[in-house]
């Protein structure tokens, strides 16, 4: 296709210059694309899949039928429809679509070289988010099996797993098998090429909890090793639980030899609501490990705080802002995703008539004192104001969804052993906790 003179207002540079691949290996355009699924149903896919596992390929994928009907409409600038995560910023104000284009705008000219009328490009990918497996140590009340193994371990212990369900084929022993040696034979394979072919500018580690995982230290010790670091872009987001492994140092033997890094800390929460939100979280350790990663940083974004806002995490935003300020460190922020009536950890699972006046309150209190570093903990919140709720949103299946919401709560709590309850959290403020005590 012809150049235009003006870049196109929507286009994306993730379909030539990233890959994306899912615990369960489902291949997507990124993280944040919503599509139809492949095989099992992802939380944020737009159709349910198959159940029957075909994995596809690097190769089979890159210029499938589905990636070059994107990058058509792109080029003609028109907008796709996996792309109403960033279109309506339903995740975070600082879309992906915009970090895409600051990582790899120098391969936008590329772009019209290489690519023809029908999609087809012979540029590889040089951006990688390959999650490994669902290893996790923590069961973040908002996350689930396809992306922690302890959620998986918990709900087979207790029979939780609708069999039913094709979304859940992938955890049946014949297709896990599949998977890992899919994993195994051809995934870890493809990110093992792109690094001896020096084709890899940027990294996302993510999980499960990806300093777990084997594969990363073998994958970033290769760079190191093959002193491809000063190209290399390394983002991370962990729960930074360990920092060491086998005797590698994430800070002093990977990170400090790499052009560049970031490390997103999950921490949703501080003290003891904290560890309610993210199950296996020990803060004071949490604190120690981000202590180390500042010692090494050379710029102030490299270690940031990764605040994944919550129903409980509500009554921790302000413990939140003042940490940041504290740790003299960025504060991201994001909203739990809600694509179904009976999300009731996202704060929009609140009726707008009490979640407005909470939000504006701690608005109040907390933008006077915000500097650079809590800007975006603001931007999330201003934005929360004008965001539907999922009463609004989902007018007739909403209270039957907070029933189911809130038995699922109520069932982890008879299952795990921790010093609070969404109870204690929720009756700090009068208007919240009466909401809760109603859903019956």
């Amino acid at each position: 296709m012809e150049k235009p003179d003006v870049k196109p207002e929507f286009l994306c540079m993730a379909p030539w210059t990233h890959t994306y691949l899912s615990p369960q290996t489902e291949r997507r355009l990124c993280c944040a694309s919503r599509e139809p699924a492949q095989n099992f149903e992802q939380y944020i896919d737009t159709k349910s899949g198959t159940g029957e596992y075909r994995p596809l390929t690097l190769e089979e994928h890159w210029n499938s039928e589905h990636v070059r009907r994107v990058r058509r409409t792109m080029m003609q600038g028109d907008i796709p429809d996996e792309c109403q995560v960033c279109n309506h910023k339903l995740l975070n104000t600082d879309v992906y679509r915009s970090y895409f284009w600051h990582l790899t705008k120098h391969h936008y000219d590329r772009i019209w070289e290489t690519t023809d009328e029908t999609g087809y490009t012979i540029m590889k990918p040089v951006s990688w988010d390959y999650r490994i497996s669902n290893l996790c140590n923590f069961k973040c009340r908002m996350c689930g099996d396809m992306l922690s193994s302890s959620w998986e371990s918990e709900q087979r212990k207790h029979d939780m797993i609708n069999w039913e369900n094709p979304k859940n084929n992938w955890m049946l022993p014949e297709v896990k098998k599949q998977i890992q040696q899919f994993q195994t034979e051809t995934v870890a394979q493809e990110l093992y090429d792109a690094v001896e072919e020096n084709r890899v500018e940027e990294i996302y580690w993510v999980g499960g909890e990806p300093l777990m995982f084997e594969e990363h230290w073998r994958v970033m010790e290769r760079i190191v090793e093959l002193e491809q670091g000063h190209r290399v872009y390394a983002r991370y987001n962990t729960n930074l639980s360990q920092i060491i492994y086998k005797g590698v140092h994430l800070f002093r033997d990977v990170l400090q030899h790499l052009r560049d890094w970031q490390i997103c800390a999950s921490i949703d929460g501080t003290g003891a609501v904290g560890e309610y939100i993210r199950t296996g979280l020990n803060y004071n350790k949490f604190l120690r490990n981000y202590g180390v990663g500042q010692k090494f940083q050379t710029n102030d974004r490299q270690m940031r705080l990764d605040f994944t806002l919550t129903l409980p995490g509500l009554f921790e935003i302000e413990n939140m802002f003042w940490l940041s300020k504290e740790l003299n460190t960025q504060l991201l922020a994001k909203v739990t995703f809600a694509f179904s009536p009976d999300i009731v950890m996202s704060p929009l699972s609140l009726p707008a008539s009490i979640l407005h006046p909470y939000v504006t309150s701690v608005l109040e209190r907390i933008r006077p004192h915000a500097d650079k570093h809590q800007q975006p903990l603001i931007d999330v919140l201003e934005q929360l104001l004008n965001r539907p709720t999922l009463e609004e949103q989902w007018t007739d299946d909403y209270a039957d969804g907070m029933r189911k919401g809130k038995e699922r709560i109520l069932t982890l709590e008879s299952i795990r052993t921790q010093p609070t309850t969404m109870n204690e959290i929720l009756e700090q403020d009068p208007a919240i906790y009466d909401w809760w005590q109603h859903i019956r």
